[in-house]
């Protein structure tokens, strides 16, 4: 991948619906990309009105989404066990690691994983 490629979290993209403008800078231009994982957890909130769901759904359809690779897969095993994340992400930070590009993220359990490329977002 090149250098202007980036992997959004879920909550990041949540920031944006939420109406946090100061994103809008720091992703303009560049490549994005999501973890399957994230599609889902987007698309399956509780309560989620048929307009949510289309705004989710088109500015998904802008993002490359990375379904699971057993390269993944095993990346994820190791963050899992040796950092103790979160199933959700240790796979969207493996996708990060195995894709080679950084991940945004306003969770800072992605820091638990010293050489991994993490931007900690703070709105």
């Amino acid at each position: 991948m090149n250098g202007n490629s980036i992997l959004l979290d879920t909550n990041i993209i949540l920031y944006l619906f939420g109406g946090d403008r100061s994103l809008i800078s720091v992703l303009e231009g560049k490549n994005l990309y999501i973890s399957f994982v994230t599609q889902l957890e987007l698309l399956s909130y509780q309560g989620i009105t048929q307009k949510e769901t289309r705004q989710i759904s088109e500015f998904i359809d802008e993002c490359t989404i990375i379904d699971i690779t057993e390269g993944i897969k095993e990346i994820a095993i190791k963050l899992r066990k040796k950092h103790k994340l979160r199933l959700p992400d240790s796979l969207i930070l493996a996708t990060a690691i195995w894709l080679n590009i950084p991940v945004i993220t306003a969770d800072k359990d992605f820091t638990k994983v010293p050489d991994a490329d993490v931007i900690i977002y703070e709105s």
